[in-house]
C-alpha cells in the first residue's frame, strides 16, 4: 500500500506539464503587450484652427506632450532636422511605435496646405517615444485632445489669422526626364500677407503636398537646409541660403524655384541668390545672380 501511493505520487508528478527540476514549476515567460503604432498623420482645417491628426492602431499612447521649440533635435544621435517655418511645435507620444516588421508604418515627412501647419516631419521613434516637430506659419495657441474608435491625438493649432493664395514654383520631375519644358511649374499655398516673400520660402522649404509628389513634383534644394531674407530694395530680392549648396552638376537648381517664386510679388523684379558664405556672382546691378555653387 505505500509502495502504491509512493508510486501514484511520483506518476502525477511526472505529468503534471512544465516541472522543473527539484519539483518546482518553471514559470511560463508573460507576453509583451503590444505597444500602439501611429499609423496615419492627416491634418485639416476647421473655423479658427488646423487639426493635425494622428491616428493609432492597438490603442491611445500612455501619454502625449507638446511644447514649442528652437530646434528639434533627432532622438538618439541629437542631430538638429531643419523645419520649415517660422515657429516648431514638438508633439511626443510614450509607450508608442511608429514601426512594424515590414518598416516604417506612418509617414515622416509631409507637407500641408493649411493656413498656419505646412509641415509635419518625424524626429524620433525611439526606445517607446515617438516625435514630430510641425512647422507652422506663425506661434499661436494650442491643445491636445484624444479621440477613440479608430485611436486619435488630435493637435488643435490656432488659425484665427488671415492669408492669401500665391504661386510657388516646384520641380517636374517627369518633364525633366522626358525633356518636356517646363521644368518647374506653379502650384498655389496659402501666405501670411504681411510678410509673403518670407510665407513663399517657408512654403518652398516645406516641400510638395502628398498629391502633388504622386504627380512627380517635388522641391530642389540644391542642398539647402533654409534662407534668410537679406534684402527686398530697389526692386531686387536678395536670398541666402543656408546650411550647404551645390548644384550637383544638375542645368536645374533651386534657383529655378526661387526666382519666379519671388518675381511675382510686386516688390521684387530680380533676384540674387546667395551661398551660406554669402557670395553670389553679380552682387550688384539691376539683375537676377547665383551663387557659383549652383552653376553646373
Amino acid at each position: 500500500m505505500k509502495v502504491t501511493r509512493l508510486l501514484t505520487s511520483f506518476c502525477a508528478f511526472a505529468l503534471v506539464p512544465g516541472a522543473a527540476a527539484g519539483g518546482l514549476m518553471a514559470a511560463a515567460p508573460a507576453a509583451a503587450a503590444a505597444q500602439p503604432t501611429l499609423v496615419a498623420v492627416t491634418a485639416t482645417h476647421h473655423g479658427a484652427e488646423d487639426r493635425m491628426v494622428f491616428r493609432f492602431r492597438g490603442g491611445l499612447p500612455a501619454s502625449q506632450t507638446a511644447q514649442y521649440v528652437d530646434q528639434l533635435v533627432a532622438d538618439g544621435s541629437g542631430k538638429v532636422i531643419p523645419v520649415a517655418g517660422r515657429a516648431t511645435l514638438q508633439v511626443s507620444f510614450h509607450n508608442v511605435v511608429a514601426h512594424d516588421a515590414a518598416g516604417s508604418t506612418a509617414p515622416a515627412r509631409k507637407a500641408y496646405r493649411l493656413p498656419n501647419a505646412m509641415l509635419s516631419v518625424r524626429s524620433g521613434d525611439f526606445e517607446g517615444v515617438v516625435t514630430y516637430g510641425i512647422g507652422l506659419a506663425k506661434r499661436t495657441q494650442f491643445h491636445l485632445t484624444t479621440l477613440q474608435n479608430p485611436s486619435r491625438v488630435v493637435v488643435h493649432i490656432g488659425a484665427a489669422f488671415r492669408t492669401v493664395p500665391r504661386k510657388l514654383w516646384l520641380f517636374d520631375r517627369q518633364a525633366f526626364l522626358a525633356n518636356t519644358p517646363p521644368f518647374f511649374v506653379p502650384r498655389l499655398r496659402p501666405v501670411i500677407p504681411g510678410t509673403p516673400a518670407t510665407g513663399l520660402m517657408d512654403r518652398l522649404f516645406a516641400g510638395a503636398l502628398p498629391l502633388e509628389r504622386s504627380s512627380g513634383l517635388r522641391t530642389l534644394r540644391s542642398g539647402a537646409a533654409g534662407f534668410a531674407i537679406r534684402s527686398i530694395a530697389d526692386g531686387v530680392a536678395r536670398v541666402q541660403l543656408t546650411g550647404g549648396c551645390s548644384s550637383g552638376g544638375s542645368t536645374v537648381t533651386i534657383a529655378g524655384e526661387i526666382m519666379p517664386t519671388l518675381r511675382q510679388l510686386g516688390t521684387v523684379d530680380w533676384v540674387k541668390i546667395y551661398d551660406p558664405a554669402g557670395h553670389t556672382e553679380h552682387p550688384l546691378g539691376h539683375q537676377d545672380s547665383i551663387p557659383a555653387c549652383l552653376e553646373p
